[in-house]
């Protein structure tokens, strides 16, 4: 995969560059900023999906008539795309150098729960022009700061690794193949709308995670070109493991083999309680280490309760220690925390990139 030329190179150099320099920005939670919209079930739908299925598109027979699309986040990008494009320039806005695509279940494993999965490469191709376009309007605005889009592949609701049956161990309800090939569909798309960067995110199973790898090898490879592949995982609590049962140390030996341009942790931990995993990403990461964590841990009501000044606080202990190259928010972080993080690691250096990884990347 490192043998194949940039998409993008003049966009690369300048990533890289900025990386060298300084400490970068991520965005806050797409999630949380939709969730402030209150939109109700016809809000949702809009007019092309107003009887519950895609009006453009004959249903599947297996599914006759309408389902509920409310909490479908990602079929916003195609209903309320002004709404989706706010968001990307609120946290641009807020100093964000790199915005994420809101492809979070842009997949057709979890489209399947609307059953619109015909939409995952439309989904992501859209998604990824919404971001490029604030990105663009945001550069043109500051050329000394260029503004990059992250195309988000997510974890999917399925595990490869797990049963969801504990009658049953040894069943499975997704497979790698299937697995890599949503994967693929999913970044075709991403690529195509304009994305300068992967980032196979929110990995709760390794497995998950490899089938993404292996789909973008496979692609980049079809396509004879790349672009930069970011790597996040998850601590799904004060364990410090993954679902799957890895710790961020043996999670990063195990994804290093893609040679991602960065690998970080984020959500199910607030900022303090990641604060030890990363450290261990810094210690033993190659690449560029990044984390953009949840706004505290969720109350009894599922809300986040850390304000941007407390999270900023504990943020800017880890970028004065030197374990940070990009930081942002999660679950509960809004432009307000994206802002004050900005603001606390701003005069901060960077955590310094091994000499090895940079002839070679």
């Amino acid at each position: 995969m490192s043998a194949l030329p940039w998409l993008h190179p003049d966009r690369v150099a300048l990533l890289e560059a900025a990386l060298r320099q300084r400490i970068l920005i991520l965005d806050g939670g797409m999630g949380t900023m939709l969730q402030g919209h209150q939109l109700d079930e016809a809000g949702f739908r809009g007019e092309r999906f107003v009887e519950g299925h895609d009006s453009t598109h004959a249903h599947h027979h297996d599914h006759p008539g309408s389902c509920d699309l409310k909490g479908n986040n990602d079929l916003l990008t195609l209903t309320k795309p002004a709404i989706i494009r706010g968001v990307h320039e609120a946290y641009l806005e807020a100093g964000a150098d790199l915005v994420e695509t809101n492809t979070f279940n842009s997949t057709r494993i979890s489209q399947a729960d609307y059953h619109l999965e015909h939409l995952a490469h439309e989904l992501n191709l859209e998604g990824a022009r919404l971001a490029r376009a604030a990105c663009d309007m945001y550069t043109a605005k500051t050329p000394d700061q260029p503004r990059f889009v992250i195309g988000v592949l997510g974890p999917t609701s399925r595990t490869a690794s797990l049963s969801p049956d504990v009658n049953d161990p040894g069943f499975r309800n997704v497979t790698f193949e299937e697995l890599a090939a949503n994967y693929t569909e999913a970044a075709s798309g991403l690529i195509d709308g304009g994305a300068d960067l992967i980032m196979v995110e929110t990995i709760f199973d390794t497995l998950n995670a490899k089938a993404a790898l292996f789909a973008l090898s496979e692609l980049f490879h079809q396509r004879g070109v790349r672009v930069p592949v970011m790597i996040s995982g998850t601590i799904t609590d004060r364990s410090g493991r993954t679902l799957s049962g890895q710790t961020a140390e043996a999670f990063y030996y195990s994804v290093r083999h893609a040679r991602p341009l960065t690998v970080g942790l984020n959500c199910a931990l607030g900022a303090a309680d990641l604060r030890p995993h990363v450290q261990t990403l810094a210690n033993v990461a190659d690449c560029f280490v990044s984390t953009h964590p949840n706004a505290g841990l969720p109350n009894a009501f599922g809300e986040y309760d850390e304000t941007p000044e407390q999270m900023a606080s504990v943020i800017g202990s880890f970028a004065r220690d030197g374990l940070l190259n990009l930081v942002g928010g999660c679950c509960g972080t809004t432009p307000a925390h994206i802002k004050a993080i900005a603001d606390a690691v701003r005069n901060c250096a960077p955590r310094a990139l091994p000499s090895a990884h940079q002839e070679a990347a």
